[in-house]
């Protein structure tokens, strides 16, 4: 796997990273363009029913791992709340607990709204990560429309290998890049075995040379999410309900 990781990583910093669609002007971390992607509020809804990130009001997703040498658990609720950032568009509210055992680890509120053609898009976040120390870490925090921050896809509504493209843009906060690396096959995890899954590779110029494997299944989305390089991090799908 991690040989496999290797040249996967290899050959998406070797490319030229483009953005096979006209709302955008650059994407990969590679690009010297600014990213300005041409968005009109107008064409977006809370309804977000792309195959390989649904989102139904009412869904809970549970995940089990390892972060950070300990491990945890994550819940993540698709509420009935909406939010409208910055940049005017309305957004589905998600939220993510992580846990481990009974201490609370990370909470994130995320927000996504899908195009008219499909698209979903990721337009900000609002996290506190608690600290040992009784503090909490709210960096990773951002919102289109403030401080230059831009929305970015999370998912394409028809992906094809090799498209990339940004995920989320906050300069030296949040420059997450998405690549398309494989379609098909199956894979078993917790929840079961899954079919006909999507595969990206995601690296983000916050951390250089950090890059981490994301597996889409049609109907649920994510059911398992690892680290390539670095400490041991992985999450698997457990349970999914709603």
């Amino acid at each position: 796997m991690r040989k496999i990781a290797a040249v996967l990583a290899a050959a998406a910093v070797a490319a030229t990273i483009v953005v096979w669609a006209p709302w955008a002007s650059s994407a990969g971390s590679g690009s010297t363009s600014p990213y300005e992607p041409v968005l009109d509020p107008a064409d977006f809804s809370t309804t977000i029913d792309n195959q390989y990130f649904p989102l139904p009001v009412g869904r809970t997703l549970v995940y089990q791992g390892i972060k950070d040498g300990q491990t945890q658990v994550d819940t993540v609720t698709v509420t009935n709340q909406t939010k409208v950032v910055a940049e005017g568009i309305t957004a589905r509210v998600v939220t993510d607990v992580a846990k481990h055992g009974s201490t609370v680890l990370e909470k994130t509120s995320d927000w996504y709204a899908q195009d008219d053609q499909g698209n979903v898009w990721y337009v900000g976040e609002d996290t506190a990560h608690y600290l040992p120390n009784g503090k909490v870490d709210t960096s990773g925090s951002w919102e289109a429309g403030v401080n230059d921050a831009e929305p970015g896809l999370i998912m394409e509504a028809n992906p094809q290998i090799p498209d990339a493209y940004r995920q989320e843009f906050l300069s030296g906060e949040a420059e997450d890049t998405a690549w398309i690396v494989d379609r098909g096959g199956s894979l078993t995890v917790p929840y079961g075995k899954v079919k006909n899954i999507l595969t990206t590779l995601e690296a983000t110029r916050v951390e250089p040379g950090a890059y981490d494997q994301k597996v889409y299944a049609p109907g649920i989305g994510i059911v398992h999410e690892q680290a390539l390089t670095g400490d041991q991090e992985v999450a698997d799908l457990v349970s999914v309900s709603g």
